[in-house]
């Protein structure tokens, strides 16, 4: 596939991708309280820094979920996280996207800034290492306009996997992280447990 690449977006849009089912966590991931809030309207706070305009990616029938946040209800059925990727660039494909997953509740500013600033606009993606296997972490992720048309090719291709499309490129740039942490997953109940000692220590050295 050839990837052309344009001229820089300066523009900026989140999206908050809440419309997993948690079948692994047993509980709705995006309205888990970790920091007093529902998580999908935290991590919805953290982008509206970086953001121009901030969204919750949802399923169709999760409209009725109540939220600080305009909602971005799922066009591509079936198709997971790359379906709500190709969702926010159909409503505006001209602008990149910075898209986050609902379940990292130990993300912070500092991670999330050291992102943008090395965002790199000639690149489809600008990414984070994985601290767990070594591989881009597609749902902390910017993607830029570029990315659509490559996107939509790779699924072409048979690819609807995000990472894959990460990895299959070699326009992508990927950072690591200072704070390994930062970008841990919450999909089941024993990594909730892992969060909840984690918050705990950070707590006490407060």
């Amino acid at each position: 596939m050839i990837l052309s690449v344009t001229s820089k977006s300066k523009r900026l849009n989140g999206a908050v991708l809440a419309g997993g089912k948690s079948l692994r966590m047993g509980q709705d991931k995006g309205a888990m309280l970790w920091h007093g809030v529902e998580q999908r309207e935290y991590i919805a706070t953290l982008l509206s820094k970086f953001c121009g305009e901030v969204f919750i990616s949802c399923r169709d029938e999760q409209q009725v979920v109540s939220s600080a946040y305009p909602l971005l209800p799922d066009v591509y059925e079936n198709m997971g996280p790359l379906g709500a990727i190709l969702t926010a660039f159909k409503k505006d494909p001209e602008s990149a996207w910075l898209i986050l997953a609902c379940d990292l509740p130990l993300l912070d500013e500092a991670t999330l800034r050291h992102l943008v600033e090395h965002r790199n606009e000639n690149a489809i993606a600008t990414t984070y290492e994985s601290p767990y296997d070594g591989l881009p972490e597609p749902l902390i992720t910017i993607w830029e306009p570029a990315a659509y048309p490559y996107l939509i090719g790779a699924i072409d291709e048979g690819y609807k996997c995000p990472r894959k499309a990460l990895m299959r490129s070699e326009h992508v740039t990927v950072l690591k992280a200072a704070d390994p942490d930062a970008l841990m997953n919450t999909n089941t109940p024993e990594d909730a447990e892992k969060v909840r000692d984690i918050l705990s220590k950070t707590s006490v050295k407060e």
